[in-house]
């Protein structure tokens, strides 16, 4: 095994985020190495991207699963057969089971556009605009089986403006998310690697 943690990144569209952390690993001495970036949707932007870096891609279409089980396993197969130890999501919109959630426990990470433990689940720009907070951001955090509510590992705040819309608060949490979650990343990384050799 390598110094560095075998990462695979999951994504399910133009996967900024993944560019993000597959930039930064691009650095020999960072901790993760983005050995993969799988997709749910064949189409995914994000695997044309990967592959432009030299990062290995795959597309494992969920509907051609017949259940949220057997497209979990097949995923959880496809990480283990390339000697995977660390699950980045990244824009990856599934709910994944249990079941791969206890596979991969204290090894995959997500990124959710909210101050955690706020606005667990979807349309958080829009519902914090609604409620009229002052401020709204972004959480790294580890996955559990419970939605959005794992360990928080790292948050990033970003305040509302008066005339601010979903999209236009959208574009500068995002700008935080790829702040954030590389070393976040990193972090994690250089645990599971110093696990690894202890």
């Amino acid at each position: 095994m390598t110094s560095r943690a075998r990462t695979a990144i999951l994504i399910s569209g133009r996967g900024s985020n993944m560019l993000a952390i597959a930039r930064a690993a691009q650095d020999p001495e960072w901790p993760a190495d983005v050995v993969l970036v799988a997709a749910n949707k064949a189409k995914a932007a994000g695997l044309e991207a990967a592959r432009a870096m030299g990062i290995e891609a795959i597309a494992l279409p969920h509907r051609d699963y017949p259940s949220r089980e057997a497209f979990d396993m097949a995923l959880s197969a496809a990480l283990k057969a390339r000697g995977i130890e660390l699950v980045v999501l990244a824009g990856f919109m599934r709910i994944l089971t249990p079941a791969f959630i206890r596979d991969w426990e204290g090894r995959i990470v997500n990124i959710h556009p909210s101050l955690l433990p706020k606005y667990q689940g979807l349309d958080t720009h829009a519902r914090a605009i609604e409620a009229g907070d002052a401020e709204a951001g972004c959480t790294v955090h580890l996955v559990t089986e419970k939605l959005d509510d794992g360990p928080i590992l790292a948050q990033a705040r970003v305040p509302i403006l008066p005339d601010d819309t979903p999209d236009s608060l959208s574009g500068r949490v995002l700008a935080e998310e790829h702040r954030i979650y590389p070393p976040a990343v990193a972090a994690l990384a250089a645990r599971l690697v110093a696990a690894r050799a202890a």
